[in-house]
């Protein structure tokens, strides 16, 4: 896997991609915001892994510019804040993964390889609920034909609903396939990516698709809401 690390400390940036390249992976590292901004836009990289506090552009600034200009790189978005209002800014942006510092190594390299992992497959058939469309191969959502900008992680969720219209979808089943089990039920994360959801799937067209089942789960309404 070939990752771009834009980090403004030199020694915690030399640190992982130190760690990236024992782990197998090439790394190349940015400091600045406009430098990350260049490298990821014009490089072939397979994740990014962004702080969110950088000097010239911040991180949200960065990753909602890459986004504006149609580049889907996996953005997995580092930073000391993380109250629930940073970590739904950050995938408003169109970060697909957050993770607090202080971290754990370990943890990021399972979350790169489970971003990678769904890179790798993206194929499949088109879904299609009610209004609601979601193609795999060219990773598009679109509702009434009003196109959906969803991140990464967004797109699995919705993807595994959409598959399982009209059944409930628990919590643990969410965190087992999207997230390969690499967080707890206790987390409020599926919280903050269902809210995420709802936000651009439901609100701008004044209808409902996913439902809150209290104690259960959630389910995608089978005619799209």
């Amino acid at each position: 896997m070939r990752v771009l690390v834009v980090e403004d400390e030199p020694r915690l940036a030399g640190l992982l991609a130190r760690g990236l390249r024992e782990a197998g992976h090439t790394a190349d590292v940015r400091h600045t915001g406009g430098e990350g901004l260049l490298a990821a836009t014009g490089g072939d990289y397979d994740a990014v892994v962004l702080d969110g506090m950088l000097p010239g552009l911040d991180g949200l600034t960065v990753c909602r510019t890459l986004r504006d200009r149609g580049v889907r790189i996996p953005v997995i978005m580092l930073t000391a804040r993380a109250a629930v209002p940073d970590r739904i800014d950050g995938l408003d942006a169109g970060a697909d993964d957050y993770l607090p510092k202080p971290f754990s190594f370990d943890e990021l390299l399972a979350r790169l390889r489970a971003l990678h992992r769904r890179a790798a497959d993206r194929a499949g058939t088109a879904l299609q609920t009610g209004d609601l469309r979601l193609d795999p191969a060219a990773r598009r959502v679109s509702r009434g034909g009003t196109e959906i900008e969803l991140s990464a992680r967004e797109f699995d969720v919705l993807a595994l609903l959409m598959s399982r219209a009209g059944q409930c979808v628990t919590r643990y089943q969410i965190l087992d396939e999207v997230w390969d089990g690499e967080t707890d039920l206790r987390s409020n994360v599926i919280d903050v990516y269902i809210a995420s959801l709802r936000a651009k799937v439901d609100k701008p067209f004044a209808r409902r698709a996913i439902t809150t089942l209290r104690g259960a789960g959630y389910r995608l309404e089978p005619d799209g809401g």
